[in-house]
């Protein structure tokens, strides 16, 4: 692999597997795939995002009466999915995958961690009550070590990962999604996914070899 190019592993997360809280389709089935992918070491550099949500998160159905899990509302001026309760900050179904070796990661991104903004990306949070979307540091990070491309993987395809790849552009960096290493919250979503990253300009690609 080229030293220029960084590996993204998103929210790879007991919530979101098969049972979990927010479970997505198949997320499961990423897992050993992501795992070996680590292992080989071919990557210079490594991040993991990390859902890290406060009890009450204003993502959560439940802290908006009347509404109900995967309805939309208005959230600082921009459309909000609301979602089951997931990756409350300290739970079990935060914490990354036990079934990922986790050691060839050099940086943890924790996310959606202000009670009253969402954050899908690993770039940068959803707009916030300020109209911005405010930085996680991470484009610098990668910068400050040389990278221009970065392979994102992990969970969900259609949301966090899509969003992170599209930042990514975004921001000045080459991108391309692993499809195989990931999975959406639901495959009817998959013509819409490659609908985007081809505007986008992402490459959809395969596994290392």
């Amino acid at each position: 692999m080229h030293p220029d190019t960084a590996l993204i592993v998103v929210d790879v997360q007991p919530d979101f597997m098969p049972g979990g809280a927010l479970a997505c389709h198949q997320g499961d089935a990423i897992v050993p795939g992501i795992d070996r992918l680590l292992r080989r070491g071919i990557y210079r550099h490594v991040v993991a995002t990390q859902d890290w949500h406060p009890p009450g998160h204003a993502s959560f159905a439940s802290s908006h009466p009347g509404t109900v899990a995967f309805g939309q509302i208005q959230l600082h001026g921009h459309p909000q999915t609301l979602w089951p309760d997931h990756c409350v900050q300290g739970t079990s179904g935060a914490a990354l995958h036990p079934g990922v070796d986790w050691s060839a990661v050099d940086v943890v991104i924790r996310k959606g961690s202000r009670r009253q903004v969402d954050s899908y990306s690993g770039f940068r949070e959803n707009h916030g009550p300020e109209g911005a979307r405010p930085s996680t540091g991470l484009a610098g990070w990668l910068r400050d070590r040389g990278v221009a491309e970065v392979h994102v993987c992990g969970l969900a395809r259609d949301v966090c990962v899509l969003w992170t790849a599209q930042d990514a552009v975004t921001l000045g960096f080459r991108a391309g999604l692993l499809w195989d290493l990931s999975r959406p919250v639901t495959a009817d979503t998959d013509n819409a996914t490659r609908a985007a990253l081809h505007a986008g300009g992402i490459a959809a690609i395969g596994i290392p070899d």
